[in-house]
């Protein structure tokens, strides 16, 4: 029997431990917080989504880089997530927007429970409140306790650098880039973005919903939600777009979005209710008329001239195409989650670190990207299932 140390408590960790064979491995998974499954339960606090229920390929479509997460993802679909989770007696639905979630009487830490539940039977030994300090002189694991350093097989799931009360703080990175393993600068995804606002528009709109919007950003487009905020910007339809915004962020100061206040219509629609209307006063025409709230259109006035709010041609256009720009990115640790990590070409098809044998990486701590919507938990959940698939098929002795 093989010796397997697993350091991290997240998602990938904790579906890794729940899947690995342990009669070939004996296992201890090492966490740093005093509780296992913190970034898990801090996720669930609005809802915790799963996965999202979509096509195969639609799912792949989410992630970045989309070549290294699709053969992941069909080892470990987001059904096979579903029925795994099923046979562990925690039912899910599916929401109007095909997001996954637990069946509504169950609560994110009955969800964890369940599995760490799996894991404890499993005889797996969990060590808590212990935090990895990189390789010793030797090259032996070196925590900041006493823990038996000999093992044959290291997994590391320690996660990105958001949120760092959960744990995620990055600091791995350090020892990681001494050992010669590329590592890529952390940055926020899934983040909101500022946007200089006038103090009138902050005062009256903070906090307000612009819903049933599109996102455009270099031809890539994203539908969904945003809400004001006295930073800037910040929901799903942003958080889409949130590495590409980041990855332009880098060489630019700021740069432009284009926000779609009504997708739904084309500026020939918006025209045809435009000339029908009976109304002689702009904003009752966009009230009435096109169904835009009052945060739309107070969106429309921060952004527009008097000269271009009262001319129909370029308002319209307007309304399908605000130029909103972007200065920044929210503090990394308020981000979602985050970019950057273990550079993809540091491990091989295994997840295994080619310059360290035996010494895999999965989960945040690797460069990969996707949006919210359950896509996050899912690459997680994904990417423990096939390692522990992969180990255990390793080891037949």
């Amino acid at each position: 029997m093989r010796n397997l140390t697993i350091i991290g408590g997240g998602p990938s960790a904790l579906m890794l431990a729940a899947q690995i064979d342990t009669k070939k491995y004996q296992v201890t998974l090492c966490e740093k917080k005093k509780t296992v499954g913190r970034k898990f339960l801090v996720a669930g606090e609005g809802g915790l989504n799963l996965t999202y229920n979509c096509s195969i390929e639609e799912l792949i479509r989410q992630y970045s880089p989309s070549d290294f997460m699709s053969p992941i993802l069909r080892k470990f679909t987001n059904e096979d997530l579903i029925n795994w989770l099923q046979l562990h007696e925690v039912s899910t639905f599916s929401g109007s927007s095909n997001r996954v979630f637990p069946d509504m009487e169950m609560k994110p830490i009955e969800v964890l429970k369940k599995i760490t539940d799996l894991i404890a039977a499993k005889g797996i030994k969990l060590i808590r409140d212990t935090t990895w300090l990189g390789w010793d002189d030797e090259g032996y694991l070196n925590f900041d306790k006493s823990i038996d350093k000999d093992t044959d097989i290291v997994v590391y799931a320690m996660g990105g650098a958001s949120w760092k009360v959960t744990g995620s703080d990055g600091q791995w990175s350090q020892p990681f880039k001494k050992r010669g393993i590329q590592t890529h600068l952390f940055r926020a995804a899934n983040c909101a973005f500022e946007v200089d606002w006038n103090s009138n528009f902050i005062t009256t709109h903070e906090g307000k919903p612009l819903k049933n919007i599109a996102l455009t950003f270099n031809d890539f487009v994203a539908k969904g939600e945003l809400v004001i905020s006295k930073f800037g910007l910040e929901g799903n339809a942003i958080y889409a777009l949130s590495q590409k915004i980041q990855d332009k962020l880098l060489t630019e100061k700021s740069t432009i979005i284009y926000l779609d206040l009504k997708p739904t219509m084309t500026v020939l629609q918006i025209k045809d209710k435009y000339k029908k209307s009976s109304r002689t006063k702009v904003t009752e025409i966009l009230k009435k008329d096109i169904n835009l709230d009052r945060t739309s259109i107070g969106i429309l006035k921060h952004f527009t001239n008097k000269e271009t709010f009262s001319d129909t041609e370029k308002l319209i256009e307007i309304i399908k195409s605000v130029p909103v720009t972007i200065k920044s990115s929210e503090e990394l640790d308020r981000a979602i989650s985050s970019l950057g990590g273990v550079s993809l070409s540091e491990i091989d098809l295994n997840f295994q670190l080619k310059k360290l044998p035996n010494s895999y990486v999965i989960g945040e701590m690797l460069d990969w990207y996707a949006p919210t919507g359950g896509y996050l938990l899912q690459g997680c959940f994904s990417m423990g299932f096939v390692l522990a698939n992969h180990l255990n098929k390793l080891n037949t002795e």
